[in-house]
């Protein structure tokens, strides 16, 4: 058996062809804008979503500061098995202010420590705590991970409605044909074999 070559016709949407249909260009042009708006859009909405990310963590970090503060209760012993560097307890607390004034309240820390031990805590500019920022290089991982979620999830939009467009070109394709099909058949009557 002899096979028969099969060639890609590139842009064939757009060459002139007695078969082509409106449709066909109509959609051959949509295409071309939904890639042209994933590039260029899902791009630049992953950029600005990452620039915006980090400066809100850089101000954040800029925001809070670290200060010492004095363990009033102990921290339980952690009971797993597997002891992590992340096991943590509530406590309860007292640091000073930016102001210098003295306040008391809970927070976490690490497991097993004695009442009177010193602790470093992080508070906002109005002296309550808070947790600590992420660091220069977290915030550049979470600020890649959500410039990076935003240009997907732009994609994703721009691909659902370009699917809706598609499928609707279809229908009028197919209603296109019926109608086609119903001027010709008749004349062809009932003929067979």
């Amino acid at each position: 058996m002899a096979y028969a070559k099969r060639t890609k016709k590139w842009f064939w949407r757009w060459r002139n062809n007695p078969l082509r249909r409106r449709e066909d260009v109509a959609e051959a042009w949509i295409i071309l804008a939904l890639w042209a708006v994933v590039a260029v859009g899902g791009t630049a909405v992953g950029l600005v979503t990452a620039h915006a990310t980090d400066e809100t963590l850089a101000q954040l970090r800029a925001d809070r500061r670290s200060t010492h503060a004095v363990l009033l209760t102990d921290t339980p012993k952690h009971m797993s098995v597997a002891q992590s560097a992340e096991d943590k307890a509530s406590a309860t607390v007292r640091w000073r202010t930016l102001d210098g004034s003295a306040r008391t309240g809970r927070t976490l820390v690490d497991t097993g420590l004695k009442a009177g031990t010193r602790v470093v805590v992080w508070q906002d500019g109005h002296g309550t705590l808070v947790a600590a920022p992420p660091s220069a290089g977290e915030a550049a991982v979470e600020a890649g991970a959500l410039g990076m979620a935003a240009g997907l999830a732009l994609t994703g939009a721009v691909l659902g409605m370009g699917a809706v467009v598609r499928w609707r070109l279809d229908r009028q394709r197919i209603d296109s044909w019926g109608q086609e099909w119903d001027l010709v058949g008749p004349r062809w009557g009932h003929r067979t074999g």
